[in-house]
């Protein structure tokens, strides 16, 4: 690894300070997506995949491109992937409206609702409390980590299986994200891990009986 954990929760510092207040807005953008997800307007799947495509432009340029560069070239790529992410995410979902969102029964939909609470105020609160004290700690919406966990809950809400074309990228952010919980001891994003786990096992094996819209 080319930077150290001090570097690496140094630039998080940098990046907070530098954005202050972005980071409540992005949270309250979370709890906008969650509410709308609970509220179910008509127009709740175009929303919601407009707000989550705002958050991974922000954390691919913002984060990656502007911050993350000046300790890891890797940060480039990983930049690269968020914006396609959020383009994929604006065009197909936002704009095209051919990503639709509904409520899972049973163990599914339970599991989507407790990923999308771990990424909104769990995730947060073990690095504010726990591990790194603000502004050198992962934020929702301002970090990757706890934006691909909440991205990977509203997939599990997905109708016919969390769709391959917006799933491969949080998926292999889950694998390269995930390590951050063992080589730089950021114990929350072990939640990272299990909700690609989750997806990818609703994704090959899509089922769940889904309420009527």
């Amino acid at each position: 690894m080319p930077f150290t954990a001090e570097e690496f929760f140094a630039v998080f510092a940098a990046y907070n300070r530098a954005l202050w207040p972005l980071p409540l807005v992005t949270e309250l953008l979370g709890l906008l997506a969650a509410a709308l997800l609970l509220v179910r307007p008509p127009w709740a799947s175009r929303a919601v995949a407009g707000i989550l495509a705002i958050l991974w432009l922000l954390v691919g340029g913002g984060y990656h491109l502007a911050f993350f560069t000046a300790i890891n070239p890797m940060a480039h790529a990983f930049g690269a992937m968020f914006l396609v992410q959020g383009a994929l995410l604006a065009w197909t979902g936002a704009w095209q409206g051919a990503w639709r969102l509904e409520p899972v029964s049973g163990a599914q939909g339970w599991l989507a609702g407790l990923l999308g609470f771990y990424a909104l105020v769990v995730y947060p609160l073990m690095g504010l409390l726990a591990t790194h004290p603000y502004p050198g700690t992962p934020l929702f919406g301002m970090a990757p980590c706890p934006t691909a966990i909440f991205t990977l809950a509203v997939l599990l809400l997905s109708t016919d299986g969390p769709p391959w074309r917006l799933t491969a990228i949080p998926l292999a952010w889950a694998g390269i994200g995930g390590s951050a919980a063992m080589l730089l001891g950021v114990l929350q994003d072990y939640g990272l891990i299990v909700a690609g786990l989750l997806v990818l096992g609703a994704t090959l094996h899509p089922s769940g009986a889904r309420t009527a819209s």
